[in-house]
């Protein structure tokens, strides 16, 4: 297995639940470093998720109502805005710069508290916890989908011990909102992909565990 990429490689971020792939992303790998890993997802990049799940959620269905079935997975295109997600090793949350991709507007910070990242032979896998904030561009923010990590929380897949790590991750997270703490300092606001990249497809062997 790879230790690490390089800048411009190609790779996928998966969650895995249950020793099965349930969705997956293909991005670019912007820096690996030992304190800091972070990646491109862009306009055109090859996804996979739950099929039924895209179409679902806006109906109420989130990821846990798939728990007890096999896995089927569809692919989509991901669109409209550019991302470049920051992750800090061990930690239970990533940080998401999010933009409107034709404009270039910075548009807010993400932060998607999710299990420590772990590698793959084809990138990483992460698996998401539902819970999300989303911090506006004045520092003002809201929490997202707390209903759905409740419930992950009542039907046992989302484990006590990662509520308790969650619990210290939101501490640390207001702790920078409040102090403009690096990575939510606007410095990676003026970073931009390497024109020759172009949108990335899911590597080969993606879906092997």
């Amino acid at each position: 297995m790879q230790k690490t990429w390089n800048s411009g490689d190609t790779i996928v971020v998966r969650g895995i639940f249950n020793n099965h792939v349930c969705h997956a992303q293909s991005v670019i790998v912007v820096q690996d470093t030992p304190e800091e890993i972070a990646l491109a997802l862009l306009p055109g990049a090859e996804c996979v998720d739950l099929e039924g799940y895209l179409k679902g959620k806006k109906n109420g269905k989130r990821r846990w109502d798939f728990k007890d079935k096999p896995f089927k997975l569809e692919k989509y295109i991901w669109h409209t805005n550019r991302l470049l997600l920051l992750i800090e090793p061990k930690k239970y949350y990533s940080t998401i710069y999010f933009w409107q991709d034709d404009s270039n507007e910075f548009l807010c910070y993400y932060i998607n508290f999710q299990s420590p990242l772990q590698r793959s032979h084809s990138g990483f896998d992460a698996l998401d916890l539902e819970l999300d904030i989303i911090i506006n561009p004045d520092y003002s923010w809201k929490i997202k989908d707390l209903d759905d990590y409740q419930k992950g929380i009542e039907c046992g897949t989302i484990l006590h011990e990662w509520t308790q790590e969650i619990e210290v991750a939101k501490d640390e997270v207001f702790d920078r909102i409040a102090n403009r703490h690096y990575p939510l300092n606007n410095s990676w606001s003026n970073w931009k992909p390497d024109p020759n990249w172009s949108a990335p497809k899911l590597p080969a062997n993606w879906d092997k565990i």
